[in-house]
């Protein structure tokens, strides 16, 4: 379960939050977990402060339905909450009714700047730019991808011949090719087409160094890190998920280079996690690059100009550059490319051709 409805006009500010209690979130295992009412949406709700998530229960806005032994996912019914400090188990379910001052606050301004690169009967592919999260999630809620694309259907949604819906995802700090289903009835077409490795996916990345070889493949299983102090760095592990990412160097000068770079999974910030294993991490990348402590430092927004130095850039220089899919449209494949996006030419001009 989300944090809000998934099927719903994305331009519209949200009336409700919906939470489970999930102790592998933070690490704990569910028999025996518990953690206060307000911690835990302290935790979720990144737009609110510890005491303004407090007055939020306080004044009735929050609804508990309570796992127990008999219903460990809830029985159903919701009750108001109004203590702060209350145990929750895992698999109690959470609402939190948005308070009108703060609906507009979670919506905000959403651009107009959509780049499509292909659109047709069922699908549209855009070319997102960096630093644009795709969904609304922690303290990005505002100016999504997915809002700016429920923006440009705005009266097709209205009218409900149309709900958008992406069909994978990029990281906020990763640009390029994001496709997008139109309309339910061919979303799960396109999506089944992800899930099952159909897709081919090509990404452009500028490294530190230069690998060893020309070209090579890295075959390295990926789990959820469990001594990172950051709670989504992922890890090489012989006890992780399969992983397998092909990469060919195409221009190498400066200290840099620059790959092209084939997945045949689609796991959690393969790519990086990957490229660093091998010596070679993505320039700019906070979490895998040289040192963990800038990540830390950019996260509490105290960056200083030694780690901007280091960075070089302001983002990960990973971007989407092909996609090859079959459109419900053509029943055909149908590829689209983008290439080195404005801001990593800039700063790489040996790399932009």
């Amino acid at each position: 379960m989300g944090i809000f409805e998934k099927d719903r006009d994305l331009t519209e500010a949200p009336e409700e939050a919906r939470l489970v209690v999930d102790a592998s979130s933070f690490r704990e295992k569910a028999r025996g977990f518990t953690m206060r009412l307000d911690h835990f949406l302290s935790h979720h709700l990144k737009w609110r402060s510890r005491s303004s998530v407090q007055t939020l229960v306080k004044g009735g806005y929050v609804e508990l339905d309570l796992a127990r032994p008999d219903a460990p996912e809830g029985t159903g019914e919701r009750r108001v909450e109004r203590r702060p400090g209350v145990r929750l188990q895992h698999g109690t379910r959470v609402y939190v009714r948005v308070p009108d001052e703060y609906r507009a606050l979670l919506t905000g301004e959403t651009s107009d700047e959509l780049d499509v690169l292909h659109e047709d009967r069922d699908c549209l592919a855009v070319n997102k730019p960096p630093l644009i999260a795709v969904h609304p999630s922690g303290r990005h809620m505002t100016d999504t991808l997915i809002q700016r694309v429920h923006k440009r259907f705005q009266e097709e949604i209205e009218a409900g011949a149309m709900l958008p819906r992406l069909c994978h995802r990029l990281d906020r700090e990763t640009s390029g090719i994001v496709l997008v289903g139109k309309r339910p009835a061919t979303q799960g077409a396109l999506t089944t087409q992800f899930e099952d490795r159909l897709v081919e996916k090509e990404y452009l990345a500028i490294v530190e160094g230069t690998p060893e070889q020309a070209e090579g493949s890295i075959d390295a299983p990926i789990r959820l890190s469990t001594t990172s102090p950051v709670e989504l760095q992922m890890t090489t592990a012989a006890d992780g998920l399969p992983c397998q990412t092909d990469w060919r160097v195409e221009a190498s000068a400066g200290g840099y280079s620059r790959l092209r770079l084939r997945i045949h999974t689609g796991r959690q910030h393969q790519i990086r996690v990957h490229m660093a294993a091998i010596g070679t991490p993505i320039v700019g990348d906070k979490l895998y690059g040289p040192d963990r402590e800038i990540f830390l430092r950019s996260a509490a927004g105290t960056l200083t100009d030694w780690d901007r130095e280091q960075l070089v850039i302001d983002r990960h220089a990973l971007h989407s550059a092909r996609l090859v899919f079959r459109s419900p449209a053509a029943d055909a494949p149908t590829c689209i490319e983008s290439g080195l996006p404005g801001d990593l030419a800039e700063a790489f001009p040996q790399f932009a051709g």
